[in-house]
C-alpha cells in the first residue's frame, strides 16, 4: 500500500502560495490598518490625558497655594477642563483635517478628524478631572475638610495617574514603560510645584484672602 509523503519543496510551496494569496494579504493589510489606527487614536487619547491631568492639577495646586475655598477650586477646575478640553479637541481636529489634506492624492486611509478630536477631548475631561475630584466629594456633601487635606489627597491621586498615563504612553509608544510613567509623573510634579508657589507667592504678594 503507497502512502503519499509530501516533500519538503511542496510544502513550502504551499505555504509560499497561501502567504502571497489575495486573501492573506488582504487580510494582512486589514490587520495593520487596524493597528495603525488603534495606535494613532490611542495616542490622542493618552496626549490629551496628559495635558489635562497637568494642567487641571496646575490649576488646583495654585488655588490652594492661594489658600481659596474648595468651591472655588472646583468652579476653576471644571472652568479649566472645560475651555482647555475644547481647544484641544479643536486643536487635534484641524491639525489632522491639514494632514488628511495634505496627503489627500496619496492612496492611504486616512484617520477621521472628529474621532481624533473627540478622544483628545474626552481623555482631557475625564482623565484631567481626577485631580478636582476630592473637592467635588468635599462640595456635595459639605464636610468642610481642611483645604491641605484635601490638597495632599488630590496629589496621591493625581500621582498615580501620572504614573498610570505615562505606563499606557509607553506601551503605545514602545517606549521604557517605567522611564515614561516616572518621566510623566516628574513633569506633572514640577508643573504642580510651580503653579503651587506661584499661588502662594502672589498671594501673599497681593494680600489675597480667601
Amino acid at each position: 500500500m503507497n502512502h503519499y509523503k509530501s516533500s519538503p519543496i511542496t510544502a513550502t510551496q504551499q505555504t509560499t502560495n497561501q502567504l502571497n494569496s489575495p486573501d492573506y494579504i488582504q487580510c494582512d493589510i486589514i490587520v495593520s490598518v487596524k493597528k495603525l489606527f488603534l495606535k494613532r487614536y490611542l495616542s490622542e487619547f493618552v496626549y490629551g490625558a496628559v495635558d489635562g491631568t497637568v494642567t487641571t492639577f496646575a490649576v488646583v495646586a495654585a488655588s490652594a497655594g492661594a489658600g481659596v475655598s474648595s468651591a472655588f477650586v472646583l468652579i476653576l477646575g471644571i472652568a479649566n477642563l472645560v475651555a482647555d478640553g475644547f481647544s484641544m479637541g479643536a486643536s487635534a481636529f484641524l491639525a489632522a483635517q491639514a494632514e488628511n489634506d495634505e496627503s489627500s492624492g496619496r492612496s492611504t486611509k486616512h484617520a477621521s478628524p472628529r474621532i481624533i478630536a473627540a478622544a483628545t477631548f474626552s481623555a482631557f475631561i475625564l482623565v484631567g478631572s481626577v485631580p478636582v475630584l476630592p473637592y467635588f466629594f468635599d462640595v456635595i456633601s459639605s464636610s468642610k475638610t481642611p483645604g491641605i487635606t484635601l490638597f495632599y489627597i488630590s496629589s496621591i491621586a493625581t500621582a498615580l495617574t501620572f504614573l498610570a498615563i505615562g505606563y499606557t504612553k509607553g506601551k503605545v509608544g514602545g517606549e521604557s514603560t517605567l522611564k515614561s510613567a516616572l518621566l510623566t509623573l516628574a513633569l506633572g510634579a514640577i508643573a504642580a510645584g510651580l503653579a503651587y508657589f506661584a499661588g502662594d507667592i502672589l498671594a501673599a504678594w497681593m494680600g489675597v484672602q480667601l
